[in-house]
């Protein structure tokens, strides 16, 4: 997994990552924000659902990212159905760890 040191996390920062590595990292959140809701942590699930969300907002205003908007705001859209709604999308954690496995490796491959 691409991992990404938060101290400081400026825009500037976040958009020298790859989408591909914008997009594990983003995952890692999500991952333990799952791991952390099946051990009935929820302060700490929580805070990784926002620390995701906040991730995906920078990923938003990536201008390298224009084209694949639709994209990311509906995984935004998704994860905040899941974490914090109704999931009407039917989402599963097993879904969640397969959407992002693949950045993962795009990321690792140099994508």
């Amino acid at each position: 997994m691409v991992l990404l040191l938060r101290v400081n996390l400026t825009q500037q920062k976040w958009n020298r990552f790859s989408t591909f590595e914008q997009m594990s990292n983003i995952g890692s959140d999500v991952f333990r924000a799952i791991k952390w809701k099946n051990e009935n942590e929820i302060d700490s699930s929580r805070l990784a659902f926002e620390r995701a969300l906040e991730l995906i907002d920078l990923t938003v205003e990536d201008p390298k990212n224009l084209k694949k908007l639709e994209e990311i705001l509906r995984v935004r859209e998704c994860l905040v159905d899941y974490f914090d709604g109704n999931n009407i999308y039917k989402s599963t954690d097993e879904s969640w760890q397969n959407y992002f496995y693949q950045f993962n490796w795009a990321a690792r491959l140099g994508a």
